[in-house]
C-alpha cells in the first residue's frame, strides 16, 4: 500500500474526514426523512410537496456520495450503515407520520442544521488548505442554504 501525499497532514486529514463523516452523517439522515415524508405526505399541498420532496431528497443522494467519495479520498473510511448514521448524526430521527406543515418545517430544521454542520468542517478544511474539501463543503451549504428559503416560503 502506498502512504498519501496531498499536501494535507495526518491530523488535519482526519479532522476534516471526521467533519465530513458528521456531515454524511446529517445528510443521509436528511435524505431518509425526505423520502420518508416524500412517501406519506397528504393534504391540499401533496401534489406540491410530493414533487419538491423528490427533487430533495434526490439531490442529496447524490450529496451523500460525493461526502462520502471525499471522505475516502483523504483515506479515511467511511460510515455506511444506520448505527452509525445514528451516532454521528445532528438530525434525529422522527417518529410516525407528521402532518405536512410540520414535515416543512422539520425539513426547514434539517437542512439549516447541515448548513451548520458545514460551517463547522468548512473552517477545518480552511485552516488546513484543503481547497477540495472546503469547495464541496460550500457548495453543499450554498444548496441546503437555499432550499431551507424554498421550505420556509412554502409556509407563509
Amino acid at each position: 500500500m502506498t502512504t498519501i501525499d496531498i499536501g494535507i497532514n495526518e491530523t488535519n486529514r482526519i479532522k476534516i474526514a471526521d467533519g465530513l463523516k458528521a456531515l454524511l452523517a446529517d445528510s443521509y439522515t436528511l435524505y431518509l426523512q425526505t423520502h420518508n415524508f416524500h412517501w406519506n405526505v397528504t393534504g391540499p399541498q401533496f401534489r406540491e410537496l410530493h414533487l419538491m420532496f423528490e427533487e430533495q431528497y434526490t439531490e442529496l443522494a447524490t450529496a451523500v456520495d460525493d461526502i462520502a467519495e471525499r471522505i475516502r479520498t483523504l483515506d479515511v473510511a467511511a460510515p455506511g450503515t444506520y448505527k452509525e448514521f445514528a451516532k454521528l448524526s445532528s438530525i434525529k430521527e422522527v417518529d410516525g407520520v407528521p402532518e405536512a406543515s410540520e414535515m416543512i418545517d422539520l425539513l426547514t430544521k434539517g437542512h439549516e442544521q447541515v448548513v451548520r454542520t458545514s460551517r463547522e468542517v468548512l473552517k477545518l478544511a480552511q485552516d488546513a488548505e484543503d481547497e477540495s474539501t472546503a469547495a464541496l463543503v460550500s457548495d453543499r451549504m450554498r444548496i441546503h442554504e437555499k432550499t431551507s428559503w424554498m421550505l420556509r416560503a412554502t409556509r407563509k
